[in-house]
C-alpha cells in the first residue's frame, strides 16, 4: 500500500529489528473469555503494529495444561487428561483464529520442547545453589494454584475466587527467592518502565520491600506435571513451570539473542511475572525481558469476569453477532490500557452505531458510492493541506500514544480522521452537479490512508478497503465493496 499522497514510503533496512511479545498461557480448565481476548488482542494489535513498522515478529501465545485444574476439569467432564487438553487447546486455537489473532506460535506446556526447557532450567537454578528441600505448611488456593498469606485473604475468603483456602503440609522444593530481594529493587531503579502502568511497578515494588518468602517449586502428591529432575516423585509446580514457557518457545539460545520485549499480562499475575520470573532468570543466569504491559479486570456489575464465578463472557459469541473488528474496536477503545473497565453489550452497541457504522463506515460507504460513479479518478499527487496535514499529524501522535500504550487514545486520533474527511467533503459537496473527480480522488486517497493507518486495529476492515481501492499509475479504480459496519 506503498506510494499515495501521505502515505510515507517504507524505509527498507538492510536487517529487521526483532520484536517478541507474548500472551499470558492460559489455563486449559474452560473455553477462553473477553477478558483473555483482551489482553490477546492488546497483544496482537503490538504485533502488527511492529511489522508494519517492518520488524522480524515472534508473537507466542498458548495453554497452560500442567495444573491441578486442568485434573479437576478433565475428571468432571469424564475424559482423561491428555485427551482433554488436547481437545482444550483446539478450542483456544480456534478461538485465536476466530478472532483474527496473528500469532507466530501457540506453546503448550505438556509439549516435548516445553518439559525439556523447565527441565535445563532447573538444573541451572539447582546447579546455582537457589533450590532446596524442605517441609511447607501453608495455605493454599486452588483457584490461583498458589499458596497464599493471611494477609492477602477478606474474611480469610480468596477475594478473587471467594473460596477458602485449603491448609496444605507437604515436603517440597522450594526456590530461594529472599535471595534476590536486593537485585530486584536495583533492577526496578534501573529500569523504571519494566512494569507498566507505573502504578503496578510501585505496588510491585512495595511488595519486595516489605520482605520477599522462599516459595515452594514442587508438589508432591501431585501425579500431572513436568517430573522434577533426579526427584520424579516430586512435579515442578505449575507455576514455576508455566512461566519458562516464554523461553521454551525460541529456546534458550534464542533468548539469550533476544529475551521478550514485551509480556502482557492481567494485573492477577503481575507478580509472579514482575517478582518470581525475573529472579528465576537472575539465578538461571538468563537475560531478563524488557517490559510487562500489564490491563486492568473487566467486571460485570461490579463483579470481575471469571470462569470459575461462572460469569464469563465468550467472545466468539460476540464476533458472530457483531464482528471480529467491532470486538476488537470496543475492547481497545473503551477501556484506557491497564485499567480496570465494565463490559456491558448496551455500551458495545452503542459504540457499534455511533462510532463504527455512523462513523467510519458511514464515511466509507459515502466517499466508495460517489467514486464508483467514475470510471477511474485521477491519480493525484499531493492531497489538500487539510488532509495531508491531518495525515501526518495522526501518524505522529499514532506513534507516540503506541509507544505509551494508549490505545483507547490512538482511536481517538484515527476517528478524528474521520471526522476531517466528512467536513471537507460536506465543504466541498462533491454530489452536486459537475465534474468532481479530483475532490472525490482526494477523498478515495484519505480513505485509503486512514485504512493504512487502521490496520493493527482492524485489519479486516482495513483489507476491505484497500480491495475496494487499486492504485495503476495513471488513476484510481473503485469498486464500492461491502457495507464495512452495517447499522444494528
Amino acid at each position: 500500500m506503498n506510494g499515495w499522497p501521505g502515505k510515507p514510503e517504507t524505509v527498507k533496512l538492510s536487517k529487521s529489528k526483532k520484536f517478541y511479545i507474548t500472551t499470558p498461557i492460559y489455563y486449559v480448565n474452560d473455553r477462553p473469555h473477553i477478558g483473555h481476548a483482551y489482553t490477546t488482542i492488546a497483544a496482537d494489535m503490538l504485533a502488527r503494529y511492529h511489522r508494519l513498522q517492518g520488524d522480524e515478529v515472534t508473537f507466542l501465545t498458548g495453554t497452560d495444561e500442567n495444573a491441578q485444574k486442568t485434573v479437576d476439569a478433565a475428571a468432571k467432564s469424564g475424559e482423561n487428561v491428555k485427551a482433554y487438553t488436547d481437545r482444550l487447546a483446539d478450542i483456544w486455537k480456534s478461538t485465536w483464529d476466530k478472532l483474527d489473532i496473528s500469532n507466530t506460535d501457540f506453546i503448550r506446556t505438556t509439549e516435548e520442547r516445553h518439559i525439556r526447557v523447565v527441565q535445563e532450567i532447573w538444573k541451572r537454578i539447582w546447579d546455582n545453589g537457589d533450590i532446596y528441600k524442605g517441609k511447607y505448611e501453608g495455605l493454599y488456593c486452588n483457584g490461583h494454584e498458589a499458596f497464599m498469606k493471611e494477609t492477602d485473604l477478606v474474611d480469610g475468603i480468596c477475594p478473587d475466587h471467594k473460596t477458602k483456602p485449603e491448609w496444605i503440609v507437604e515436603e517440597n522444593y522450594f526456590f530461594n527467592l529472599k535471595k534476590y530481594e536486593k537485585d530486584l529493587l536495583k533492577f526496578y531503579e534501573d529500569n523504571p518502565d519494566f512494569v507498566t502502568p507505573v502504578n503496578r511497578l510501585n505496588e510491585v515494588k512495595s511488595f519486595v520491600q516489605q520482605g520477599l518468602e522462599n516459595i515452594s517449586v514442587s508438589r508432591e502428591k501431585q501425579k500431572w506435571g513436568i517430573p522434577v529432575p533426579s526427584d520424579p516423585k516430586h512435579v515442578i509446580y505449575v507455576w514455576f513451570d508455566a512461566l519458562i514457557n516464554y523461553i521454551s518457545a525460541v529456546g534458550i539460545d534464542g533468548w539469550i539473542e533476544h529475551p521478550a520485549d514485551i509480556h502482557t499480562v492481567g494485573k492477577d499475575i503481575i507478580r509472579f511475572h514482575a517478582v518470581i520470573w525475573p529472579a528465576m532468570l537472575l539465578s538461571a543466569k538468563l537475560p531478563l525481558p524488557r517490559q510487562i504491559m500489564t490491563n486492568g479486570f473487566f467486571t460485570i456489575d461490579g463483579i470481575k469476569i471469571s470462569k470459575s464465578l461462572g460469569n464469563a463472557i465468550d467472545p466468539v459469541e460476540l464476533v458472530d453477532k457483531y464482528g471480529v473488528d467491532a470486538l476488537r474496536y470496543f475492547l481497545l477503545r473503551e477501556i484506557p490500557y491497564g485499567e480496570d473497565g465494565d463490559f456491558s453489550e448496551t455500551k458495545f452497541r452503542e459504540r457499534y452505531n455511533g462510532e463504527l457504522a455512523n462513523g467510519l463506515g458511514n464515511f466509507a460507504a459515502r466517499v466508495l458510492t460517489l467514486a464508483c460513479k467514475y470510471d477511474n479518478l485521477p491519480r493525484l499527487l499531493n492531497l489538500p493541506t487539510v488532509l495531508s496535514e491531518s495525515l501526518a499529524k495522526t501518524r505522529q501522535l499514532v506513534a507516540r500514544h503506541m509507544d505509551r500504550f494508549k490505545f483507547h487514545e490512538t482511536l481517538e486520533e484515527i476517528w478524528e480522521l474521520v471526522s476531517i474527511g466528512d467536513a471537507y467533503m460536506d465543504s466541498q459537496k462533491p454530489w452536486e452537479k459537475g465534474d468532481h473527480r479530483n475532490t472525490v480522488a482526494e477523498l478515495t486517497i484519505f480513505l485509503l490512508n486512514i485504512g493504512e493507518i487502521l490496520e493493527p486495529f482492524l485489519p479486516s476492515t482495513a483489507e476491505e478497503i484497500e480491495k475496494c481501492i487499486t492504485l495503476t499509475d495513471p488513476v484510481i479504480k473503485v469498486q464500492k465493496g461491502k457495507i464495512l459496519f452495517p447499522r444494528l
